[in-house]
């Protein structure tokens, strides 16, 4: 079990600023996503050997209870043999309580060490789960890393100084346009200002014939 879990070690003591300050060629956030998987596979089965330890331990205290209730049983079967002066009893219920009294002193001390063993496993499963936690939140912070790069990317595209010829170049046409719609409005506004003028100036032909009737006359 100690041995299965020294394979996991990586898990709880690497240190993720080492992981992404090494120099490779990966996609960091993709090293990150497939370290996240194997870690979550390797904590799902410490976590499947963590409970098969209980349920050891749990037999361990069901297997010491019937020794102790045998034990008891057979020390007061010793003192009635006893006292009866059955010599056979005497000997068998003798024998018996030592074998108890050995096996209970070996499940004292086998539970007293899984005890210990089963606490220092949860320990570090919860430390394995906690070190999940911390890369999951770490992927976050690089995938809010990794859109803010492609969004600065994506608008410098349009801002470098390459492209600024073309936004001359339409802005330059935008001008010429607009000068030309102007000159053509400023075109248009004096040729109906001299129309205009042309209509006010005009004399009906009939009244233009009697002023030079008139002039003859005199």
């Amino acid at each position: 079990m100690v041995g299965l879990l020294k394979r996991f070690r990586y898990t709880l003591e690497a240190d993720l600023h080492q992981l992404f300050d090494k120099k490779e060629s990966k996609n960091p956030i993709a090293m990150l996503n497939q370290y996240i998987r194997e870690a979550e596979k390797q904590t799902e089965q410490t976590g499947k050997l963590l409970n098969r330890q209980a349920q050891l331990k749990e037999q361990l205290q069901n297997e010491l209870k019937e020794t102790t209730t045998m034990l008891e049983k057979r020390t007061k079967q010793l003192e009635l043999a006893q006292q009866s002066n059955e010599t056979d009893l005497v000997a068998f219920a003798t024998q018996e309580v030592e074998t108890y009294k050995t096996r209970q002193s070996t499940l004292l001390s086998s539970l007293e060490q899984s005890n210990k063993e089963f606490v220092e496993l949860e320990q570090k499963f919860e430390s394995m789960k906690h070190k999940i936690k911390d890369m999951k939140v770490r992927q976050l912070q690089l995938m809010g890393k990794e859109n803010v790069t492609r969004a600065h990317y994506k608008m410098d595209g349009v801002l470098k100084s390459k492209d600024e010829s073309e936004f001359d170049d339409l802005s330059s046409y935008i001008e010429t346009l607009a000068e030309k719609i102007e000159q053509d409005y400023d075109r248009t506004q004096l040729e109906a200002r001299l129309a205009n003028l042309e209509k006010t100036n005009q004399v009906p032909l009939g009244i233009e014939l009697k002023k030079e009737e008139k002039e003859e006359a005199k």
